[in-house]
């Protein structure tokens, strides 16, 4: 018991956040039985019916009883907008209200990690964790993925005539077709992998959590907003957590370790609040300064993404039609009967993993198909006519910006500025990105179905008027990376070492997207995963395991 903290419940290692790399910690750190871990989730349980349907996400993502419902600063390059950047805020984290995408990127993503100065995280040593974390169901290299993890990895099996077509035009425009870009080998198009599973979602929390909390060695908490990390000195020894704004603060100990596993936003923030990070932002907070680590809350990058729009000739039945009355009656009984159906379907269908320009060496555009369309300038809203959208969005963007407290209130949100378009090469790509997104949308194989471009209209051509589309359009992909990044001490901007401990601390680690040193070309879920499978080898002092293979 500690003196200062009379009553407080102590475990062995204290987790904040259940999401993604909350809840693969929470299984592996007490599988031995014995070691001892609470973990503490800002949001309620994940009862919610609509998290456990695919096609449910277009509900949670409104929902605040879910979300945290954060939104950027207004940007130059958002014309004035704040982009919604929604983050799951429930059991299983953003893995509960995502895309469910399954995207590892490319091999050279891991290379530069390592590159950097991360020993250990280069792309052969990642692979045995990203194989570890999934179960592909599928076509698979068996030396590349894994068949025994927590997450189911499916094919899309709802096929529609105008995704095959759009996937025919890519080919005849010299893209090859891709039976599985999470292999290593990324470039082509064709149907996205995903966490779905006999017409259901399958969350972090479902394929690691919810089987771990039947163990006595797991305590999990809901409802537990984290307000501060506790220090004796300059170790971490606990947590003070709300149920809610006013509430009374409760603290729970920890023997060995705090793992921030927060999430990029409110893991920086945390940190912040607790007295790491700029000593004139923590200084500006009011609250003790403990360790100053100027990084903390920047190197924030994000996706930003364009979509295009084509109207379907009068006739064509899109995801709109399907949507809506009888026909939608019919979709839901097919998905109750765990036939193929729209509810489960994730919001992309088609990948195409290409060049911005041609003659480069790998692709730096993430572009995506579905065979619906939502009206122009509402939220998941989908139009009245048949439609089809197609999207776009640079791999690596070197655009950075930060996340910073406002208060030392973490019922306040924090400041959001991730500078989407600033750097000049950002533009570049994207620009290239449109005219791919054109060029796919214009194909012979598809000129059957569609009949006119009502996003952004074909009167938007030069380079300034595309640019000002985007500006005006464009939006977040919910990539949010890099506000805790991994580093040698000799980094200046690094927070975490490359056993994502954190620099001049003791007992504090940090396990989420936040540590990513750069934006890996994917959906940043996967990588997620494997950062977890990593950092709960470090903590319980195995051995790599591609060194054990």
């Amino acid at each position: 018991m500690n003196a200062r903290y009379p009553g407080a419940d102590s475990f062995d290692y204290v987790i904040i956040g259940s999401g993604a790399a909350g809840s693969v910690l929470a299984n592996r750190l007490t599988e031995d039985g014995t070691t001892t871990v609470c973990v503490l989730e800002a949001g309620p349980p994940d009862r919610n019916p609509f998290i456990h349907i695919p096609a449910g996400f277009i509900k949670t993502l409104a929902d605040p009883g879910v979300t945290w419902q954060f939104k950027t600063e207004p940007l130059e390059m958002t014309g004035g907008r704040r982009i919604s950047t929604v983050q799951g805020r429930t059991l299983g984290g953003s893995s509960s209200v995502n895309g469910m995408i399954y995207n590892r990127g490319q091999p050279a993503d891991l290379d530069n990690w390592a590159q950097r100065g991360n020993r250990g995280w280069g792309y052969a040593d990642c692979l045995p964790y990203f194989r570890r974390s999934e179960r592909r169901i599928g076509l698979g290299d068996e030396a590349r993925r894994g068949r025994d993890g927590g997450i189911p990895v499916t094919d899309n099996d709802w096929i529609h005539p105008l995704s095959e077509a759009f996937i025919a035009g890519c080919v005849g425009l010299g893209i090859p077709r891709n039976p599985d870009y999470n292999s290593g080998d990324q470039a082509g198009v064709g149907y996205f992998q995903r966490a779905i599973l006999n017409g259901r979602r399958v969350s972090a929390a479902r394929g690691f959590l919810h089987p771990a909390m039947s163990r006595r060695n797991l305590n999990v908490r809901t409802n537990a907003r984290a307000s501060a990390i506790l220090f004796e000195g300059r170790r971490a020894i606990g947590v003070r957590y709300q149920a809610a704004r006013g509430a009374a603060p409760r603290t729970v100990l920890a023997r060995r370790e705090v793992i921030v596993s927060a999430g990029t936003v409110n893991t920086a923030r945390l940190l912040q609040v607790s007295g790491i990070g700029p000593a004139e932002l923590v200084e500006r907070l009011g609250v003790p300064l403990v360790h100053a680590l100027p990084g903390v809350g920047s190197n924030f990058r994000d996706h930003y993404a364009s979509r295009f729009v084509m109207r379907a000739k009068p006739g064509v039945t899109t995801l709109n039609e399907l949507s809506r009355g009888l026909r939608l009656g019919r979709e839901i009984a097919r998905w109750g009967l765990k036939r193929p159906s729209i509810l489960a379907t994730s919001p992309s269908h088609v990948h195409v993993f290409w060049k911005s320009f041609e003659g480069m060496d790998a692709p730096d555009l993430q572009c995506v198909f579905t065979p619906g369309s939502y009206a122009e300038g509402k939220v998941y809203v989908l139009d009245n006519y048949p439609g089809v959208t197609a999207g776009a969005w640079q791999h690596r963007p070197e655009s950075t910006g930060w996340v910073r407290a406002r208060s030392a209130d973490v019922f306040e949100d924090p400041e959001i500025n991730p500078n989407y378009l600033s750097a000049p090469m950002d533009r570049q790509v994207h620009l290239g990105g449109m005219r791919l997104l054109r060029r796919m949308l214009n194909t012979p194989e598809l000129a059957p179905y569609l009949e006119a471009e009502t996003l952004p209209g074909r009167e938007v051509q030069r380079d300034d008027e595309l640019l000002d589309f985007a500006k005006r359009n464009g939006s977040t992909t919910y990539h949010l990376i890099g506000t805790a990044r991994m580093g040698p001490a000799t980094d200046p901007g690094a927070v975490v070492d490359d056993r994502l401990l954190v620099h001049g601390m003791q007992g504090l680690r940090v396990v989420d997207a936040s540590i990513m040193p750069n934006m890996p070309s994917a959906n940043t879920y996967a990588t997620t995963l494997m950062i977890a499978e990593k950092a709960a080898d470090f903590i319980r002092g195995r051995m790599p395991a591609a060194d054990a293979a």
